[in-house]
């Protein structure tokens, strides 16, 4: 039979990643398009303790749990934040979600009616513009350079479009990377609370940073939360969320918003009608983990940052070859991407044609933007690759940039 879908579905039903799973199956295939963090970190030991732990304890552990997530787990996090970054919230003010991107379609589905206006980054998480995709929002891209949000052009649009919602990732966003500076943290922040905008703050990736003094606690205070910001004077101007599946485990299938309480309150009940609540044994396994005394959350907080700069600059180094000598790249400090804007003239989207029956992939700008501002862009994960994976699928993305150039 045929189907009629519905018109916000269209965007989804054919994308780079259908293109790319196909030629994944060859086994010598290289993907540096993923959102995903490299496995040989994840603590699959210290979790199977957790989980043996968790599983003989009693039978009561298989029930359903409380809609808003683990309560012990809850209190874990918001002592967590309160210590390391300064955040102060209550465990009735902190939803467990099955990651960002549930949180960020509660909080979509909850607050942004078809044809609302929503403002985001440009260029800005994927996953993000299809969510608001698929609500029917008027999405507005916003300048932005080394330091975060342009204010002026923010305030713009503020003015042009009046938005529900502003979503930004000051530390370290998908796909750029960029950390904002304090001073823009500020700007941005003083410019919601002036047009009553809410704030989606997705520190996804805020604890993936690099540098010689990398501790949360000093990292935090130079670059605090958009959130910790706003309650210095008591605001309520931002819905602060995030996960576990950067850090520990993407198949925890765990994140986290707090915020305003009718907001967490009414995402609740949206979680509700979707799937009741988030697996109760992935939350107590991951609070198990975290309490353990043999896992250390700030060391292996270390060890990642530790080893994901040593594959930046594997990655930097070897954009230095000649086949990369006209792309233009900022190097982020933390996060698990290099945004590059590729030579003049030359569409991310045949670039990816190009390098599929070569047998490597990126992520394409134009995911990334709601317009064609990012065409000549391309994302490239630098976190799961291994050595060899990031040497070879370099050298053919290069061999084919070259190959483009050569033509012009």
């Amino acid at each position: 039979m045929e189907f009629s879908f519905a018109s916000h579905s269209s965007r989804l039903l054919s994308s780079h990643a259908s293109r790319a799973n196909r030629v994944k199956r060859q086994g010598s295939f290289i993907s540096l398009a993923e959102e995903l963090p490299a496995e040989e970190f994840f603590p699959i030991k210290r979790l199977g303790e957790a989980a043996h732990a968790v599983f003989s304890s009693d039978p009561s552990v298989l029930q359903y749990g409380e809609p808003e997530g683990f309560l012990p787990l809850r209190s874990w996090i918001r002592k967590d934040w309160e210590l390391r970054k300064g955040i102060r919230t209550t465990e009735e003010r902190i939803l467990l979600t099955s990651g960002t991107q549930q949180t960020i379609d509660l909080v979509t589905r909850l607050l942004v009616d078809s044809g609302d206006t929503v403002v985001v980054e440009s260029p800005t998480s994927p996953g993000c513009l299809q969510v608001l995709q698929m609500q029917g929002a008027v999405i507005i891209p916003v300048f932005t350079d080394t330091e975060g949000i342009v204010p002026e052009h923010l305030e713009e649009q503020f003015q042009k479009h009046r938005p529900k919602l502003l979503f930004a990732a000051p530390s370290f966003s998908n796909p750029t990377g960029i950390l904002w500076t304090i001073r823009r943290r500020k700007a941005v922040l003083d410019l919601c609370r002036k047009y009553s905008v809410l704030i989606i703050e997705d520190d996804s990736y805020g604890e993936l940073h690099f540098g010689a003094d990398d501790s949360a606690n000093s990292f935090s205070e130079r670059y605090p939360a958009l959130y910790a910001m706003d309650q210095v004077d008591d605001g309520n101007h931002v819905l602060y969320i995030g996960s576990f599946s950067k850090t520990i485990a993407p198949a925890l299938r765990t994140g986290w918003a707090t915020g305003d309480q009718r907001l967490i309150q009414g995402m609740s009940s949206l979680k509700q009608m979707a799937d009741w609540q988030s697996s109760p044994i992935n939350q107590q396994i991951l609070y198990q983990l975290l309490g353990s005394t043999s896992f250390d959350w700030n060391e292996h907080l270390s060890l990642l940052n530790r080893e994901y700069e040593v594959r930046l600059k594997l990655m930097l180094e070897l954009l230095k070859r000649p086949g990369f000598k006209q792309v233009k790249y900022d190097p982020p400090a933390g996060g698990m991407y290099l945004w590059i804007e590729l030579p003049p003239g030359l569409s991310s989207e045949a670039l990816l044609k190009a390098v599929l029956h070569k047998g490597v992939a990126f992520l394409p700008g134009a995911r990334c933007s709601p317009g064609k501002q990012a065409e000549h862009y391309i994302r490239l994960n630098f976190s799961r690759p291994g050595r060899e994976e990031l040497l070879l699928g370099m050298n053919l993305i290069s061999e084919a940039i070259s190959e483009f150039t050569g033509r012009s």
